[in-house]
Formats: structure tokens, C-alpha cells, sequence
């Protein structure tokens, strides 16, 4: 058995439109969750908020107020989410770092091992709860608390390159990378304080294109277009 928290981004879910969500992508990946909860895999999920609300600093807004917006956009996206999930049939839970009334649980580390370990889809919204950490940041914290075993990351291209790929022509695509060569070259893959809490707690990632087919259960199994980085 192996327990993994799979990383999406906003706006993969929105799709073409860029903007709120395609039911048809987030249908897609809810059935390859499916697919992976039925093999005997412990999926914990990550949104970002992009979808909705990208950060803005300056003279428009403050940046905490600005984070916190951000905040809640994944939780409307973990909502809507999990929604598609168990219309699919699976078990959720939402867990949020703060309290949204009654429409998510309060974090708790151990409640939410024992949700993986029942089955259920355990989705962690709101971050790390505190403005100034992306949600790269809380996809590694809380992989880091649940002892999962990795980080799937799904991004819009399918891996991590020496160069930006779609400037670069001849950019080179590493298909294994340290998190030590992640850092000190400044990949990027995730922001720098994600990579340094990887690091520290030993937690590895791989990193593939949300829109491979079956990308998911392959980034699941070791088998995939993407790029793998090591502890």
C-alpha cells in the first residue's frame, strides 16, 4: 500500500475557460482517484486557487488579506471537488488549518491518517492557514504530517526542464533530479521554501502533465512522462 498527496493546480481544473472549473477535467481525474482508491492507494488532494484569485500585493490590496482570499478559493475548490468525488463514489473529508463553520473539519494530523487509512479521499484546503506560504508549501506540510510516501505533482507541463520550454526550443527535460540540484539551481519546480521542507523530511515528488492521459494513476504506479525528484 502506499499513501501519496496528489498536488493540483487550479487552473488545470478550469480548463480551457481558465476561469472556475470544467466539469469534464475534474470528472477525469476523480476516476482516476477512483481507480487508485480501488488498487489500495491512500490519496490525500491539494488544490490551489488560481482558478479563482491570484495573488495581488500593493497599493489594490494587502498582501495577508490578499493571501487569505486565496485561501478560501481553495476551499470552495476542495468543496466543489470532493462534490465530483463522491458522485463517482468515493468517501471524502475535508480538513481545513481554520475553521469554516460546518462546512470542513479542523486539521488534525491523526484524524486525518485515519481517514487515508479507512479509505476515504482526504482533501486539505486552506493552505497552511497563514498568509506568506503558497500551497506548495501546504502540500509538503501536510504530506509531511500524514507520512505520506511521496508528492504527485500535477502542473501543466509534463515535468521539469534546465530552461523554460516554451521560450526555450532546446530545453532539456530531467527526467531524475535531487532536491538538492532542485534548490541549488533554482528549478522552481516548487518555491524554494517548499523545496528546503522537502528536503529536510526526506519527502520526494514527481512531477508530470495533469493532461497525459491516465497521468495520475501512472505518476501513481512509477510509470510516467515526467520528472522524478529524489531525497
Amino acid at each position: 500500500m502506499s499513501r501519496l498527496v496528489l498536488k493540483l493546480s487550479g487552473e488545470a481544473l478550469a480548463g480551457e475557460a481558465h476561469r472556475g472549473f470544467d466539469e469534464s477535467v475534474c470528472r477525469g481525474v476523480a476516476r482516476q482517484v477512483k481507480t487508485l482508491v480501488e488498487d489500495g492507494f491512500e490519496i490525500g488532494v491539494v488544490i490551489g486557487g488560481g482558478n479563482f484569485w491570484r495573488g495581488r500585493t500593493g497599493n489594490e490590496i494587502d498582501r495577508t488579506r490578499s493571501d487569505q482570499i486565496g485561501m478560501l478559493a481553495t476551499v470552495m475548490n476542495c468543496i466543489y471537488v470532493s462534490e465530483i468525488f463522491r458522485g463517482e463514489g468515493m468517501k471524502t473529508r475535508i480538513f481545513t488549518p481554520f475553521s469554516v463553520g460546518a462546512f470542513t473539519e479542523l486539521f488534525s494530523a491523526s484524524a486525518a491518517r485515519a481517514a487515508l487509512e479507512s479509505g476515504e479521499v482526504v482533501f486539505f484546503a486552506g493552505g497552511t492557514g497563514h498568509p506568506y506560504f503558497s500551497t506548495d508549501t501546504g502540500v509538503v506540510l501536510r504530506a509531511i504530517e500524514v507520512q505520506a510516501d511521496a508528492i504527485l505533482m500535477a502542473k501543466n507541463i509534463d515535468g521539469i526542464y534546465d530552461s523554460d520550454p516554451a521560450k526555450n526550443p532546446d530545453a532539456k527535460r530531467y527526467d531524475i533530479l535531487s532536491i538538492d540540484d532542485v534548490i541549488a539551481q533554482n528549478l522552481q519546480a516548487v518555491d524554494m521554501t517548499s523545496s528546503v521542507l522537502a528536503r529536510d523530511n526526506k519527502m520526494p515528488m514527481r512531477v508530470f502533465a495533469l493532461q497525459e492521459e491516465n497521468g495520475i494513476i501512472h505518476a501513481a504506479r512509477g510509470q510516467f512522462n515526467g520528472t522524478v525528484i529524489t531525497v
